[in-house]
């Protein structure tokens, strides 16, 4: 972004960890996913380590593209999680960063049983 006093840049690793934190608040997500392609294995990441399953993509007119590889609960309607996540996502990282979240894609990669 270009300002009065000269120009900011945002990595897109420090939105993917803030929108990664702001997921997991949402009801119904366990965590990110981490899926190797050559195993097939998925792996639920750690808070440490929630950006790994979150690609940020900010184009040259500073809109955003985020793509989540998420874990559910068990017995939970994914579209409800999904608007959820869809619009708290939005909200925070627009008021966070000052651009326009433009396409958010969400991937569920595996359902848990939350005890």
């Amino acid at each position: 972004m270009k300002t009065k006093m000269g120009e900011i840049i945002i990595d897109g690793h420090v939105i993917a960890k803030y929108a990664g934190l702001t997921a997991v608040e949402c009801f119904g997500i366990v965590g990110m996913a981490a899926v190797s392609v050559r195993d097939g294995i998925i792996k639920l990441l750690k808070r440490e380590s929630l950006e790994k399953g979150i690609n940020v993509v900010v184009s040259d007119d500073n809109q955003i593209t985020i793509d989540f590889h998420v874990i559910i609960s068990y017995g939970v309607r994914i579209s409800v999680v999904s608007d959820n996540l869809i619009s708290n996502v939005k909200y925070k990282v627009e008021e966070f960063t000052g651009m326009t979240v433009k396409k958010i894609n969400i991937f569920v990669e595996g359902v848990r049983v939350i005890d």
